[in-house]
This record gives C-alpha cells, sequence and structure tokens, in this order.
C-alpha cells in the first residue's frame, strides 16, 4: 500500500518528531547531541529553515520548524544522512539508525504553536530527566531562557516571544511562566508506548531469551550473543543502555549487534 502524502501546513509550520529505528538510542554522550545540533544548524543556514523550537531525547528528538526555499523531506533528509554517517563511523556500526519515516503534523495556529513549543520543552520533564524544562541541557528552552544558545544562529525566538509581548523583558517573562505551566498536551506521542523499569525489562528479556540465564549472555560466544541482543532491542520500550546495563555487556557491542 502507498505511504500517504503528507498534509501541507498553509503556516508552512510543522512540529517534527525523528525516531531511532525500535526505539533504539540514537544520542549516547554529549558529543552526539552537539553533533546534531551542529548538523541542525549547518542545513538551516542552507535551506532557509526557521526553527522556533527543539529538544533532544535519549532515542528521539522533535523539532518546530518553518519550511524555507526548500521543502521539508529533502531537509529531513540532508540532516538524517549527515548525522548517520557521522553515528556509524563514530560507533563502527552500519545500517538504519532512523525509523524510516519521521512523523510530522500542521501547526496552523498561534495557539497551537505555543502548545508545541512548551511541549517540546517539558519532555525531559514529563519522561523523569529533568525537575523543570531549563534543567535539560539538550534543548531550545536553554536559549529562550537567555542560559546557552546552541548555537546563536540556530532558534528563530523572536516570533514566539512577539506573541506575549512586544516588549521583550515582558515577553521573557511571560514566556516562561507559560512554559512552565502545567499541562496535560499530547502531541505526535504513539499511545502503545511502553516504558519498563528494569525490573520489568529483566522480565520482559527473560521472555525473549528462554533457554539461558540472563547472566549468562555476557558470557557467550559473539555470534550466540549478537543474535540474542538482536532479538532483545525488537523489545518495544527498552533502551540501548538498559539492555547494556541489565545483560553486562558495553554499550557499543549492544549498538553494533
Amino acid at each position: 500500500m502507498p505511504r500517504q502524502a503528507r498534509e501541507k501546513s498553509e503556516s508552512g509550520i510543522y512540529h517534527i518528531m525523528l525516531r531511532g529505528t525500535n526505539r533504539q538510542e540514537i544520542f549516547h554522550d554529549d558529543e552526539d547531541c552537539q553533533r546534531f545540533i551542529e548538523t541542525l544548524a549547518k542545513y538551516k543556514q542552507k535551506s532557509d529553515i526557521k526553527v522556533y523550537g527543539w529538544c533532544l531525547m535519549g532515542n528521539h528528538v522533535h523539532l518546530l520548524i518553518g519550511e524555507g526555499k526548500e521543502e521539508l523531506p529533502r531537509f529531513m533528509k540532508r540532516i538524517g544522512v549527515s548525522y548517520v554517517w557521522y553515528y556509524n563511523r563514530k560507533y563502527k556500526t552500519t545500517g538504519h539508525l532512523f525509523q524510516d519515516r519521521y512523523k510530522s503534523e500542521k501547526v496552523e495556529s498561534d495557539e497551537y504553536l505555543l502548545a508545541v513549543v512548551r511541549y517540546i520543552h517539558q519532555n525531559p520533564v514529563k519522561a523523569g530527566i529533568a525537575k523543570t524544562p531549563g534543567e535539560w541541557k539538550w534543548s531550545s528552552c536553554q536559549s529562550y531562557y537567555r542560559k546557552k544558545p546552541y548555537p546563536v544562529e540556530l532558534l528563530d525566538m523572536e516570533y514566539i516571544l512577539c506573541l506575549f509581548s512586544e516588549d521583550l523583558t515582558t515577553a521573557l517573562r511571560r514566556f516562561i511562566e507559560y512554559n512552565e505551566e502545567e499541562n496535560r498536551d499530547s502531541f505526535l506521542d504513539d499511545t502503545d508506548k511502553k516504558d519498563y523499569s528494569d525490573e520489568e525489562a529483566r522480565v520482559e528479556i527473560g521472555k525473549m531469551i528462554a533457554g539461558y540465564e540472563i547472566a549468562q549472555v555476557k558470557a557467550l560466544s559473539k555470534a550466540q550473543r549478537d543474535e540474542i541482543v538482536a532479538k532483545v532491542k525488537k523489545i518495544e520500550g527498552l533502551t540501548q543502555r538498559q539492555i547494556s546495563r541489565i545483560l553486562g555487556i558495553s554499550l557499543s557491542l549492544v549498538n553494533r549487534a
């Protein structure tokens, strides 16, 4: 069945989610995050894209962007190809890193635009890895809060701030108040998403590797171990770090399996 064509946004603004294939982690350290941001900034300049918000999580990315002089699919392909080349070279791996098709939704109103910005910034809070949006190092919230731009030319914050006030000081104060409001907004999320505690993950892994004890896996031959890890990576909701931690093998070995 052919894929359904994406609906065009009249405003030219889209919320995008790019996820690792099989939910695998795509950022393992700060160097990876920095490389993705540099890649985004590089192709933003070439494509004249507007970036209104972004957030890097372990296995996915949220972007809020406005189309420029080239269409969105081409822009996203440039970013994906460049980052995958870096990733495969660094971790000595091959194959797909991202899901075949990124998710996107149209943003047609200012009200919806602000809600998406807030949702993107609160992603780390709702995931339980930050107490406030401003604590998370790898999101555009850092630039909005005047903490640390990545780099200066990456974020187009003027349009967002002007929706709060033409006075910059007032706009920043109102933006921060809005950005940290509690809410139940949900955009582009998978309704069947599962997140396992380590204890729950051990049970699921045990089912997948029936015939072996979890503690035995790290002592198996490379071929046997890789076969088992490849199966375990198909368990939806497990991260590669979690698999590494539970099986007692290095993250790089999990990544390459």
